[in-house]
């Protein structure tokens, strides 16, 4: 059965309930692309900006995936940036450093642009504090700044240390922090929903509760659902984490982990400006971190608690409010307004899969929890590869990846204990058990 939103605070501060029709009978156009979150929306409107005729075709409803679900930080954190910068190396030389520098901004910028040019309400503010849980994370951040300075980016962040932070958060458990006023912070739900109604604005079809039955590859590929046929000259899943097609050359590729999100009730003027004064979104060193900021209407939106077994959190509030009570202490016992999940895909390299099914149907997925910037890089370079242009395509094709065999189950459960490892890692390392591991992060 299709669903709506679930209950979270994006859903219930949207600026438009949207209501497209389910896909019936048959169309004919350029481009059919299924899923209606970030990735399918962006490359949407790419695609309808070229003149292509589009149809967009969505199991619930726009944004209903981890699109309306994460935790609204657009930042250069740009998911398996080492591997794909060593795989690239490669194939490119010295070339792959500034690729994957520019990957990096590419998706603020592309954002940033869309809001302005097509007056998109989703309350867009800059401003990022990378904090460091432990004194040995600041090694991280150092790194991060010199790599910035390096690259021309130095006005925009500045190191800061522990006696710095009170003057930004309202907190004593962090030993410094790198401050970052290129990254932002949004209302995901409303981007995504503002960016589709653009599309359509250029002429896109946009079909919800259309649960995509199979793609029939071919010559003219098409996209079936139980009531309706969309034919294509190319066709894009962009399904991530949410759909269970093409197992036969996808399975094992990707696994959905589950994050959550809580939304406090209405703070007030007065304590959010003392919790946050600067108004920054926030996240640690840690491999499984906690994230956070303020809303328009004065909440905390907190998040964290990274569940890699792919099962969802029986009470998501309760398992992040000591984190929340940690970090803040003046919120002890603070109401829990809005408490959800949602399923981030995780790929083993954390590089985002980009590839071909078929002749002309692609697919994208995998962002591993990084995806509001990075969906909308690879809208971009999907609209390219679609309309001929495949340099970065087959850059990201090129790439190899690990298939966990075994079954999906298996694989989750493979996956589970590889992050387990990673974590017992990053544990004994801060106690100094290992050297510490310095690497640029953005």
């Amino acid at each position: 059965m299709p669903q709506t939103h679930c209950n979270s605070y994006y859903a219930a501060t949207v600026n438009h309930v949207t209501d497209y029709p389910c896909l019936e009978s048959e169309h004919e156009v350029d481009v059919a692309i299924i899923g209606g979150g970030f990735t399918g929306v962006a490359s949407a409107v790419e695609l309808s900006e070229r003149g292509l005729k589009v149809a967009l075709i969505e199991a619930n409803r726009i944004g209903w995936g981890a699109t309306g679900r994460n935790g609204g930080q657009v930042t250069g954190s740009l998911s398996g940036d080492k591997a794909l910068t060593r795989q690239l190396r490669r194939k490119i030389g010295a070339e792959a450093e500034d690729f994957v520098w520019n990957l990096r901004w590419r998706g603020h910028d592309i954002i940033k642009n869309r809001v302005e040019k097509y007056g998109i309400a989703c309350d867009l503010k800059h401003g990022h504090l990378h904090t460091a849980y432990e004194p040995a994370h600041m090694g991280e951040l150092t790194d991060s700044l010199e790599e910035a300075e390096q690259r021309g980016m130095g006005d925009r962040v500045s190191l800061l240390k522990a006696s710095d932070i009170p003057d930004y958060l309202e907190t004593d458990i962090y030993h410094g922090g790198l401050l970052n006023m290129r990254n932002m912070h949004l209302h995901s739900l409303n981007l995504c929903i503002g960016e589709a109604r653009a599309a359509e604005s250029m002429g896109a079809l946009i079909f919800e509760n259309s649960k995509v039955q199979r793609i029939d590859h071919g010559a003219t590929p098409a996209v079936v659902t139980d009531k309706g046929r969309v034919k294509a000259k190319a066709v894009l899943l962009a399904g991530n984490a949410y759909h269970r097609l093409e197992r036969g050359k996808l399975n094992g590729s990707l696994f959905p982990a589950s994050l959550g999100n809580i939304a406090t009730v209405k703070l007030g003027d007065e304590v959010a400006r003392k919790l946050n004064p600067k108004d920054l979104a926030v996240y640690d060193c840690r491999f499984v971190l906690d994230y956070y900021r303020m809303t328009a209407d004065k909440r905390l939106m907190f998040g964290g608690g990274t569940n890699y077994s792919g099962r969802d959190s029986k009470d998501i509030g309760e398992e992040l409010r000591p984190a929340i009570e940690r970090t803040f202490p003046r919120l002890k016992g603070v109401e829990i307004e809005f408490a959800w999940t949602g399923s981030a895909g995780i790929v083993v390299n954390r590089i985002p899969q980009l590839g071909k099914l078929s002749d002309n149907v692609f697919y994208a997925q995998g962002y591993s929890g990084h995806g509001v910037a990075t969906t909308h890089i690879v809208g971009e370079i999907m609209a390219n590869a679609i309309t001929g242009t495949l340099e970065e395509f087959d850059a990201f094709a090129g790439i190899s990846h690990i298939r966990l065999p075994l079954g999906e189950w298996a694989g989750q459960q493979m996956l589970a204990v590889g992050m387990w490892y990673f974590q017992l890692l990053e544990r004994l390392r801060l106690s100094g058990r290992l050297p510490v591991k310095r690497s640029a992060a953005a």
